[in-house]
């Protein structure tokens, strides 16, 4: 298992859409690992490929207390989307912003799991907050591009001035 590095925003990278895998094999599986190091390390709750610069669909996900639930989406799709609810989010490419967005409260995922086995998952509340998230990364859009102008403006003088002193 290895660390990977977390692409930051907005580095173009992170816009690239990611294409679907085509086998579950080992090198796939030694992503979903060391993508689930990376996670756990940062820390942090979820983490698509995209993010650490690899641009297939791939999402780990955890959000138990514990950190012991770990949950692998390869090849990811949401075919049902219910209600809403406002959540503030944070994430791993956007270090120390966090804002509020608007996404469904339930949703239906089909995806492969890490044997390249078919599943579906009714998920709701953070679950599906997570999942929605992580799939807006395999598409090439991150969190922060749903607000305002303003505010994006504004988060993006914050992490330029940051990235300025840490360099």
């Amino acid at each position: 298992m290895a660390l990977l590095p977390i692409l930051r925003y907005p580095d173009p990278r992170l816009h690239i859409r990611a294409t679907p895998v085509a086998a579950v094999d080992d090198r796939i599986r030694r992503l979903v690992s060391d993508m689930a190091e990376t996670m756990y390390e940062a820390p942090g709750i979820g983490l698509a490929a995209t993010q650490v610069d690899v641009h297939q669909r791939v999402v780990v996900i955890d959000v138990s207390e514990d950190k012991s639930a770990l949950q692998v989406f390869i090849n990811p799709e949401i075919i049902e989307r219910e209600g809403e609810q406002v959540c503030e989010e944070g994430c791993l490419s956007v270090p120390g912003i966090y804002e509020k967005v608007a996404r469904a409260e339930r949703v239906r995922v089909r995806a492969l799991d890490v044997e390249g086995k078919p599943f579906e998952l009714a998920a709701e509340g953070l679950l599906a907050v997570c999942i929605q998230h992580e799939i807006d990364h395999l598409d090439g859009k991150v969190f922060v591009e749903y607000l305002s102008n303003l505010k994006l403006n504004r988060i993006r003088t914050k992490l330029a001035k940051k990235a300025r002193i840490t360099a």
